[in-house]
């Protein structure tokens, strides 16, 4: 604990984040210093001894990141082997096959969730946009038909779903059950995605008008064109994955984690099949399974080479380090909050403001991802403020339900400072100005729909 009590560590706090937001946003400083500066200038204003805020600061991170890059690492490999193997076409072609061209835009929306389970939105988005791009010219609709609600897909799976990283980091800091997160996930996710993605995607198309030309969509769809053009090459030589293995190998992660979370209702506790069954289902473990299991149907059963199967390893780890390092500075930041007394703090003005516990997750998620523009750290930083409050037993409410009230609010309003803001206004073609109207409103949509919906079930529960 510092030296410095009461209201004026609360408003320390509130100068660090306001920090943080003009540090990033103003000044374009990239959020890993920051983050890391912020905390160690928060720690010393709040008297901490100054020995012990690096240290603080280093458990926060190494706590944060000893569960998260495991399965970042992991659920990066299982997206690229997917990928590569030609997995990700194979169950777009399919359910462009089960729903009918006129409905395509409620089949992007399943791929998006099914692809989007086990990576992070920018990895599930570079793995799908090549799809949409695709499925945009062979059925000639706008890419905004078909790209918006597969966007829609991939962040409500981020915000809510476990084995989902973000997900998953806010069922540990809650001490959620995990079966039950998924459970509750899509009853919450599956109607929120619905309205943001295909429903919006229908209202919005025909008022925002995509250019002509679409550069990065040529580069794409004219390979795939180069790829069909000498069919009898040896770059051609590979057919897909079969749709059931595809779906089988993406989906073993949770159902696995599903079976390990109903394992005291298969066998007594602390017996040996009980605890097999636990280590199995546990995240990190069940993608370590799905990724071996992966480099059997998606390589060794496609004709690639073990060189090749771990050249593909190697390469898809790089884009994901900064993200990785962002998150886990995020939970650095948790930590020193932690250690100075600030968390203590605000579970005293949670008990005494009588907020619902789910709006007060809700709103400091919303807050950290206005400020930092990263879904996961607003999620990881969020976890780090409210879990102690949830912890004090102060706010009783299902902790599977604070998961899902954090998740929402850390989707809210996507704009300048988020990756994939600019990934997707590139990608797609757009304006600023589109991208406000049509991705910066999906992810609205998501977040207040997300939340009230959580209360809903909340109230059904």
């Amino acid at each position: 604990m510092g030296s410095v009590h009461g209201g004026l560590l609360l408003l320390y706090a509130v100068i660090a984040i306001a920090v943080l937001i003009i540090l990033i946003t103003r000044f374009k400083l990239y959020p890993f210093i920051v983050l890391i500066l912020v905390s160690l200038a928060l720690g010393m204003a709040a008297g901490m001894p100054m020995d012990k805020i690096v240290k603080s600061f280093e458990a926060g991170n190494g706590g944060t990141l000893g569960h998260i890059a495991i399965v970042v690492g992991l659920g990066t490999m299982l997206g690229k082997m997917m990928a590569e193997s030609g997995g990700a076409e194979q169950i777009a072609t399919t359910l462009i096959r089960w729903f009918g061209e006129k409905n395509i835009h409620w089949a992007m929306l399943f791929v998006a969730i099914i692809v989007g389970l086990p990576v992070f939105f920018e990895v599930g988005f570079v793995l799908l946009i090549p799809i949409a791009f695709n499925v945009a010219r062979r059925t000639g609709k706008s890419l905004l038909l078909i790209g918006l609600p597969m966007v829609a897909g991939l962040s409500v799976v981020h915000g809510l779903i476990p084995p989902h990283p973000a997900a998953l980091l806010a069922v540990q800091a809650y001490g959620a059950d995990i079966g039950k997160t998924v459970a509750y996930g899509l009853i919450v996710g599956v109607p929120t995605a619905l309205v943001a993605g295909p429903i919006f995607a229908l209202l919005i198309y025909r008022h925002v008008k995509l250019p002509d030309t679409n550069p990065l969509a040529a580069q794409f769809v004219e390979s795939d064109d180069a790829r069909v053009a000498g069919a009898g090459t040896a770059a051609a030589r590979r057919d897909l994955p079969s749709f059931g293995i595809t779906l089988f190998t993406i989906l073993l992660p949770v159902l696995l984690m599903l079976v390990g979370s109903w394992a005291d209702l298969a066998f007594a506790p602390k017996t040996l099949p009980n605890d097999l069954l636990r280590f199995v289902g546990n995240a990190d473990v069940a993608l370590l399974i799905a990724v071996l299991v992966s480099f059997w149907t998606f390589g060794a059963l496609r004709g690639f080479t073990r060189a090749q199967i771990q050249k593909f390893c190697g390469d898809c780890l790089a884009p994901i380090a900064g993200i990785t390092l962002i998150v886990g500075a995020g939970g650095g930041f948790g930590g020193v909050l932690r250690d100075s007394g600030i968390s203590q703090q605000i579970v005293a003005l949670a008990t005494q403001a009588h907020l619902s516990p789910l709006l007060f997750g809700w709103f400091a998620a919303a807050l950290i991802r206005l400020a930092t523009g990263s879904a996961t750290v607003a999620m990881t930083t969020a976890c780090g403020i409210v879990a102690p409050v949830a912890a004090a037993g102060v706010m009783h409410v299902r902790p599977e339900l604070l998961v899902l009230a954090t998740g929402s609010g850390s989707l809210i309003f996507s704009h300048v400072n988020d990756g994939g803001f600019w990934l997707i206004k590139e990608y797609f073609g757009m304006t600023v100005g589109q991208t406000f109207k049509t991705w910066s409103l999906c992810e609205t949509i998501i977040s207040l729909l997300g939340l009230a919906l959580t209360y809903a079930l909340g109230a059904v529960l």
